[in-house]
């Protein structure tokens, strides 16, 4: 790789242009800037990323001050701290300013340009898109473009539905695997695989069924990333007509057994009218039988029926009851989403030789087989003229007025070449991926900035007012992204599969302006789709912007570094702060959680009116929600012309605890006395551990965690009372049963020592881990959890049911409770729920002890998915999970 990149005097403190903040610096070191890992690179004083925690590969920017014994010693930005590390810990960034980086990018994407000139002239005018954000590729491109890296630029693939024997699942398995160790996301439709128990001829078995060869995908996918990749990310679908569909739509919640991948289910426009009718829905598979089942057989239902191909009816059920399960579901922990698979297809413009399969690990790309997303986003926060700053409120005329349209026009127009030159430009690393995108080119220009757009123009989000100022936007972008295409077919040609007449006929091309419909008529069309919407989660923490087409999570959020966690605000907001100081802010500073369910969904349903492929976005409701209210959204997602979606009920994916103080009892005090005394005390004579009987009786309990299955044994003293516990987890002398029986040797310490069991509960439970999972008995968050699951259950197994249960879709808001012996409901103590805003609520009083709830949010107290770079709490929004704190994506 070339090293003579030129320095630069860049300092992401100071630059006006292409500036970044301190996490948006780390992210472009890290993630995008090209590395010298040549051996002996290294100086002092060279800029470096570092890995500052081995366990959790969280990272960070330093400077090196010292090499000595193939040790580095690195002083890091963010605190002045020092670290020492060898060197395959260590990356040396080649590019540390952005524009090292753009001039990369733009020279790498003019080269397929077919003549001198015409690659200079489009070198010059991507830069100018590049330059400070207005336009930035996906992630993939970002690192790989115009380098000699053998790396992809597409960030997901929809591969076939496995061919329905043991063959055709591992083949997909195996291209599954290639794609997910280049840093590819993977979609995968199971609807072609037979249904659960049937039979298999040539072992003359039964099926195990499309969900558990779902979870097979899920589970290597889980591998990869505990491999270390991070960027294994796995979409399964399963349609509604599937016999298997009532397994896998609680697949996630009560079975267990998909717990590395989104879930959706592949809605057909028949089934919403069942449902809606109350009418009864068949499930059915082809008959195989059929002489050319094994050939002819790919999953397409409508294709096989279509042939004259029977089906097979497995067994009849209500719509209605369908339907209430998915909602059951989806209101317990925001799977499965719902995928309108005939409304998809009915749109696309590639309907007519390309039918859309599945989506991609987001929900914003639905794809034919062998399907790429090939992505890049405008960063809509760059248009706004300087007059409008958040400054004061406008009317939807006023804030079109606001717009720097020209010079929007111009970056769609560099953007959309760029994205057609990323086709040609990239490795192809499966041949069937390079045939299918070059016969249709397909693009997926999309967005960011736009919730910050609307803040700085001063109309509101989700408003009326702001829906009618955001089809004036879309309509903009999608009509000069068509614009474009049409010049590059005159000037290029179109895409092979093009047909006028065919794809003037489609769904969503008969709803553009009849003046492009005209142009594509006569000219052709360079690319059969062009815009989508993606999270941008990385890339847009990394610009410092809105994600995607969401509306900022919150204005304040916590960032975590090796000396604690601080807090930083959103810039947009902080900027009106500075200038508004003591003022409440204006009704236009919205985030996801003040918004209206429904609100949410106006905003996708009109920027769906001008997209061609989807939208990834997540509608947040208040944890009270009901399932009645979550089936009304995705009624209302359908009915509005979205083509999917995902309703998230907070904490609807987390243990839920809050902490409760006893605040009217009159022993708190004593209580409290008590146990400093004995504290006291026991520091000042010691603590003498009981010795071990020779002989114990105990329980042995099974537990599953992300790891494997544990074991662990409790054995009890004389009284009946936990004395000591054994764990065994992986093989011995491995990471994992190292682990374990550290906790369980300190635990049976504590215990022997007089530490009351449930002390030792309240330590462990609710430690998170990079992966947790869905068990049969709820969420296990870690192996330290896991084991304060089972000793929960052992004290308990004469009382009945696990007190602190992970309620499933068929439970109502569950009671939360605190973290010590007192549960809230119990006498004397008033239920606690959550509400709206992610904080407890008292709901009653009584009794002469009362218990208060704390307004802590409940993300704060550490039950949402830990974020497995740097231990932060993952975000759920637009379909991804992401992290404020370093810029982690599960959709990066």
């Amino acid at each position: 790789m070339a090293t003579n990149v030129a320095t630069t005097n860049y300092d992401p403190k100071t630059a006006t242009v292409n500036a970044l903040n301190e996490i948006g610096y780390k992210i472009f070191l890290d993630r995008y800037a090209t590395k010298d890992r040549r051996k002996g690179a290294m100086e002092v004083g060279d800029t470096v990323v570092v890995c500052t925690n081995l366990e959790t590969s969280q990272r960070e920017i330093g400077t090196i001050t010292k090499i000595a014994d193939e040790q580095i010693t690195v002083r890091l930005r963010v605190d002045g701290s020092e670290v020492m590390r060898t060197d395959e810990h260590v990356d040396r960034p080649v590019e540390t300013d952005p524009a090292q980086m753009h001039a990369r990018l733009a020279k790498g994407m003019a080269a397929v340009e077919p003549t001198q000139k015409l690659r200079k002239f489009w070198e010059a005018e991507f830069r100018a898109a590049l330059t400070d954000w207005k336009f930035i590729p996906g992630g993939r491109i970002l690192a790989g473009g115009g380098t000699k890296q053998a790396l992809t630029y597409y960030n997901c693939y929809v591969l076939p539905s496995p061919r329905d024997s043991r063959d055709g699942i591992i083949d997909v398995l195996r291209s599954m695997n290639e794609v997910f160790s280049r840093g590819g996301g993977v979609g995968i439709n199971l609807s072609s695989l037979r249904p659960r128990y049937d039979h298999v001829k040539g072992v003359n078995g039964r099926s195990s069924g499309a969900v558990s060869w779902g979870s097979l995908y899920s589970f290597a996918t889980g591998l990869i990333e505990q491999g270390g990749s991070r960027r294994g990310a796995l979409m399964l679908i399963l349609n509604v007509w599937h016999p298997d569909i009532e397994d896998f739509i609680v697949s996630k919640t009560k079975m267990g057994k998909i717990t590395n991948a989104n879930i959706s289910v592949g809605i057909t426009d028949d089934f919403m009218t069942a449902a809606r009718e109350d009418k009864e829905w068949q499930l059915v598979f082809p008959d195989r039988d059929d002489p050319d089942y094994d050939e002819a057989w790919d999953g397409n239902l409508d294709t096989w029926k279509a042939a004259g191909k029977k089906v097979k009816v497995y067994r009849t059920i209500r719509a209605k009851e369908l339907w209430e399960q998915m909602i059951d579901s989806a209101w317990a922990s925001a799977e499965p989403g719902l995928f309108f698979m005939d409304r998809y297809n009915a749109m696309s413009p590639s309907a007519y030789f390309a039918p859309i399969l599945c989506t991609n690990p987001c929900g914003e790309q639905g794809l034919p087989e062998w399907g790429v997303c090939n992505l890049g986003a405008v960063n809509f926060a760059k248009f706004v003229k300087d007059e409008y700053q958040a400054q004061t409120a406008h009317t939807t005329e006023e804030a079109i007025q606001g717009v720097k349209w020209d010079e929007l026009r111009q970056t769609i127009r560099a953007a959309t070449r760029f994205l057609d030159n990323v086709i040609d430009a990239t490795p192809y690393f499966f041949e069937e991926n390079r045939k299918q995108q070059l016969s249709e080119r397909r693009v997926g220009l999309n967005t960011m900035g736009l919730a910050e757009m609307m803040i700085n123009l001063g109309i509101r989000y989700g408003s009326p007012e702001g829906n009618q100022f955001i089809d004036a936007l879309y309509e903009f972008f999608t009509v000069e992204s068509y614009r474009m295409s049409t010049e590059l077919a005159a000037e290029k040609g179109s895409f092979p599969q093009f047909k006028a007449a065919k794809h003037l006929k489609t769904g969503f091309i008969q709803t553009l302006p009849e003046e492009i419909r005209a142009t594509i008529k006569e000219r052709g069309l360079r690319n059969v789709t062009l815009n989508t919407q993606a999270p941008n989660g990385t890339i847009g923490t990394m610009v410092g912007t809105s994600t995607g087409i969401e509306p900022f999570y919150y204005w304040t959020y916590q960032r975590k570094s090796r000396l604690g966690m601080h807090e930083e605000t959103v810039e947009v907001y902080e900027r009106w702060q500075a200038t508004h100081p003591g003022q409440e802010k204006p009704d236009y500073f919205v985030t996801a959680m003040d918004l209206a369910p429904e609100e949410h969904i106006g905003v996708q349903a009109a920027i769906q009116r001008w997209i061609d492929s989807s939208i990834s976005k997540t509608c947040n409701v208040p944890n009270d929600y009901t399932r009645e209210q979550v089936g009304e959204l995705y009624r209302l997602m359908y009915d509005l012309g979205c083509k999917g979606g995902t309703v998230y009920r907070d904490g609807s994916r987390d243990v839920q605890v809050l902490n409760l103080t006893e605040s009217n009892d009159s022993n708190a005090l004593a209580k409290q006395g008590q146990g400093s005394a004995a504290s006291a005390l026991a520091t000042a004579v010691g603590i003498t551990p009981r010795k071990r009987p020779d002989t114990m009786r105990g329980t042995t309990y099974k537990v599953p965690t992300a790891y494997g299955s544990m074991y662990l044994t409790v054995n009890d003293d004389e009284q009946g009372q936990p004395f000591e516990l054994f764990t065994a987890l992986g093989k011995t002398g491995g990471f994992f049963a190292a682990k374990t029986e550290a906790i369980s040797r300190l635990a049976s310490l504590a215990l022997r020592a007089g530490v009351k069991i449930e002390e030792v509960i309240d330590e462990l439970k609710g430690i998170r881990g990079p992966s947790p999972l869905w068990t049969e008995n709820g969420m296990v968050l870690s192996v330290p959890d896991a084991i304060a699951q089972v000793l929960t259950r052992h004290i308990q197994r004469g009382q009945g049911e696990l007190a602190l249960e992970f309620k499933d879709g068929t439970s109502e808001p569950p009671l939360v409770t605190g973290p010590g012996d007192v549960l809230a409901g119990a006498p004397g103590i008033p239920p606690v729920r959550a509400t709206a805003d992610g904080t407890g609520a008292q709901l009653a009083s009584g009794g002469t002890a009362v218990a208060t709830a704390e307004k802590v949010r409940l993300a704060d107290l550490g039950h949402a998915p830990a974020c497995p770079n740097c231990g932060g709490t993952l975000t759920f929004r637009e379909g991804c999970m992401d992290c404020t704190s370093c810029g982690y994506s599960k959709c990066a």
